[in-house]
């Protein structure tokens, strides 16, 4: 039954609404780190001088280039690691324009879904950004001890934040943030088995920026399927 969620979620992914909710998480990830990037090295070179004198050396007038050179190549690093939690969180304020083309399209007689405010949304994209990036440190820090195990606390981890969030989404649209608690405590372990579904791609460059659109469609099948049951 996950699998079928997940396989009609793929024969999805050319809808043009899934497009643009990509295209535009992308594009303010990508701004917003370039933003970043470049306010560091503004900050480096205000505050690193042009000339520093070293005892033995003398004047040294390159600090302030290697120091810019330095923050570039950290920042781009960071990019690089940021660049999934971050389209996450972006990709996560339009999610519902996922739900919204996966119903049209699988289940038409529903009625509208509830306009959720955009603070709502925002926040509830903020807080999930947050548990990503925190629980995946200190993941980060166990994996120098579980050796090869690595792989599967990886899944298993985030598999289990990213199946308790996208369900959240999904069902809090159409039974509110108190039911939709109630329906993911019942279903946990399917909750679980198909939020590591989506979590094994994050190992994937470039795939894994589909898996907020792909989480997002098929956790929308698997709330309606459970809320049916």
């Amino acid at each position: 039954m996950i699998l079928d969620d997940f396989f009609r979620s793929v024969a999805q992914m050319a809808d043009p609404r899934f497009r643009s909710v990509l295209m535009k998480g992308l594009a303010l990830t990508v701004g917003l780190l370039i933003a970043i990037t470049m306010g560091m090295t503004w900050l480096v070179g205000f505050f690193v001088p042009d000339t520093v004198t070293l005892p033995f050396v003398g004047d040294v007038s390159w600090m302030d280039g290697v120091a810019w050179w330095m923050t570039s190549i950290l920042m781009v690093v960071l990019s690089v690691v940021l660049m999934v939690p971050v389209a996450g969180a972006f990709t996560g304020i339009f999610l519902d324009d996922v739900a919204d083309a996966v119903e049209a399209r699988h289940y038409p007689s529903l009625p509208p879904a509830p306009d959720v405010p955009m603070s709502e949304t925002i926040r509830d994209s903020l807080g999930f950004f947050g548990v990503i990036v925190g629980v995946n440190l200190v993941a980060l820090i166990l994996f120098f001890f579980v050796g090869p195990l690595a792989p599967i606390l990886f899944w298993a981890v985030n598999g289990y934040l990213l199946g308790r969030e996208y369900f959240q989404l999904a069902a809090m649209r159409r039974v509110g943030r108190v039911e939709a608690g109630r329906l993911r405590s019942r279903n946990n372990l399917q909750i679980w088995l198909a939020g590591t579904l989506m979590a094994i791609p994050l190992s994937v460059p470039l795939v894994n920026l589909l898996i907020p659109i792909l989480g997002a469609a098929t956790f929308t099948h698997l709330f309606h399927r459970v809320s049916a049951r």
